[in-house]
């Protein structure tokens, strides 16, 4: 119940107090003297010599005690109303000093939450803009060295690092493309049930739907991510829930909603390649999260996507469910990760916020996850 609804009913019950205690004022008043009225008439019978004078008195005595009595009768329900009323005004005054406290508490969170939001975007977006200038000193650095190479050089160039490509990404297997899908929403904001149920509805109207596996913890632990690592053996580990640059919120064994279990980025990438065969995308669909793939790609994964800053909810599921639709649909994690994009752009979502993280010895554009068989066309 509400703080106004609670002052409302105190209210209410306080003023229903007042009233029965002061009719039954009035009713003590009345029973007080018709009971001297009584007195009176009994005394003035004891005096008279006169039988009828007599029996006269002692009727007004018996009809204004008989008065009193119900005077008296009819003041003590109204006095243990007034009674109830007061105790039921007390406990709604505890409640409402208990449903004041708590609606001040959720207002400090709301506030340190709307900013502890701004410090983090303030912080996304320094990030932003620092992977921005890294990005182009590094393009400009590039482009000198390539006007200093000998056309000869080049070649030599480019087939080196396409050969060292090969020798760190191990090529595609013939087999059915796993795809472990992690979410976690222990508040309840988030609708994670709806992002799985979208992105398996779109890999299963794909071409290459028999050769991809997903495997969905729609309320996922720490548990369900190193069982996933070690018995499903994922080639994309992909977690939908709340992140910053710095943690992952999973769920806790519990039954109801609650406060989430706190990882550290670098737990989280620990538990991503304690495995022999590494994941080669991870993809977390979480706010803020950009810092978290560029750490991965330097740590171990090939392959990373995060976002640069908060994302709308429907955005990250749009771009979610495009990204595995095209991938299942045999196209580059590159052009995947741009056509689903692409997607929230043509809704008019923030389409920049999902950032591919690639390692240095790695061309997107060259990495398809899901090999069909030869005797499969």
């Amino acid at each position: 119940m509400s703080v106004t609804m609670y002052r409302s009913q105190h209210k209410q019950k306080s003023q229903s107090q007042a009233a029965a205690a002061k009719q039954a004022a009035e009713l003590r008043r009345k029973e007080a003297a018709k009971r001297h009225d009584a007195a009176k008439a009994q005394e003035s019978a004891s005096r008279t010599s006169s039988l009828y004078t007599q029996k006269t008195r002692l009727s007004e005595a018996n009809r204004a005690a008989a008065a009193a009595n119900k005077y008296g009768k009819d003041a003590a329900e109204l006095e243990a109303k007034a009674a109830k009323y007061g105790a039921e005004a007390a406990g709604l005054w505890e409640k409402l000093t208990k449903a004041e406290l708590t609606e001040a508490n959720n207002a400090e969170r709301k506030r340190k939450a709307a900013a502890d939001q701004a410090e983090r975007r303030r912080k996304s977006e320094a990030d932003r803009a620092e992977r921005q200038r890294k990005a182009e000193q590094l393009r400009i650095e590039q482009e000198a060295a390539a006007h200093r190479l000998s056309l000869e050089q080049r070649i030599n160039w480019t087939e080196a690092k396409a050969d060292h490509a090969l020798r760190q990404l191990s090529k595609p297997k013939p087999e059915r493309l796993r795809v472990l899908m992690l979410a976690a929403s222990p508040e309840g904001d988030l609708r994670i049930g709806r992002e799985q149920g979208k992105i398996q509805r779109a890999v299963e109207a794909t071409l290459h739907r028999d050769y991809v596996d997903l495997r969905l913890c729609p309320s996922a632990t720490t548990d369900d991510l190193l069982d996933g690592i070690t018995k499903f053996r994922p080639h994309v580990v992909h977690f939908s829930g709340h992140s910053n640059d710095r943690v992952i919120e999973f769920e806790a064994d519990v039954d109801d909603f609650h406060e989430g279990v706190i990882v550290t980025a670098e737990a989280f990438a620990n538990a991503c390649r304690a495995t022999d065969d590494p994941p080669t995308l991870i993809v977390l669909n979480s706010c803020e999260s950009a810092g978290q793939a560029d750490a991965l790609v330097d740590l171990f994964a090939p392959l990373a996507i995060g976002m640069t800053g908060t994302i709308d909810d429907s955005d990250a599921i749009t771009y979610a469910t495009r990204l595995y639709a095209a991938i299942a649909n045999g196209q580059s994690v590159n052009s995947a990760h741009l056509s689903a994009q692409a997607a929230v752009q043509l809704l008019g979502g923030e389409h920049d916020r999902p950032h591919l993280a690639v390692a240095s010895d790695i061309d997107p554009a060259s990495v398809m996850l899901v090999k069909v068989p030869d005797d499969a066309h």
